[in-house]
C-alpha cells in the first residue's frame, strides 16, 4: 500500500509540520475539519507544499523518520526545487484524485429481462 510523507504549513510559512498518511486527500481534509488542532487560529496548517509517495511502508517510516529531524533550512532545500513559489499542492492533487474515481454506472433494467411466455 502506497504511502505519503508530506510537510504542510500555514499561510505565512512560519511552521513546517511533516507527516506520514496512507490516503493525503483525507489527511489533508482533516486538517481543515480541524484547524486549531496543532497550532492556534493564527497558525492554521492548510497548504501542503511537498509530498513524496513510498511504496512500502517500511521505506515510508524511515524517510519520514529522517525528514522528521531535519532542520528548517533542510526542509526548505528540499522543498524549494520542487515547489519554488511555495503554492499549495491541494488544488491538483483534489483534482487528479477526482479524475481517478469512475461513477459507479447502475445497470440498465432491461438488460437482464427477458420475455416470458405462457
Amino acid at each position: 500500500m502506497k504511502r505519503f510523507v508530506y510537510i504542510i504549513t500555514d499561510r505565512n510559512r512560519k511552521n513546517l509540520h511533516v507527516g506520514l498518511c496512507s490516503d493525503l486527500v483525507k489527511t489533508l481534509q482533516f486538517y481543515s475539519d480541524m484547524p486549531t488542532l496543532f497550532f492556534d487560529s493564527a497558525q492554521q496548517l492548510n497548504r501542503l507544499v511537498y509530498f513524496e509517495e513510498i511504496n512500502t511502508e517500511e521505506q515510508a517510516m524511515e524517510r519520514f523518520k529522517v525528514v522528521s529531524t531535519y532542520t528548517r533550512p533542510q526542509k526548505e532545500k528540499m522543498i524549494r526545487p520542487v515547489n519554488p513559489d511555495w503554492i499549495d499542492l491541494t488544488i491538483g492533487l483534489k483534482f487528479e484524485s477526482g479524475l481517478r474515481v469512475r461513477p459507479q454506472l447502475r445497470p440498465s433494467v432491461n438488460a437482464n429481462r427477458r420475455a416470458v411466455t405462457f
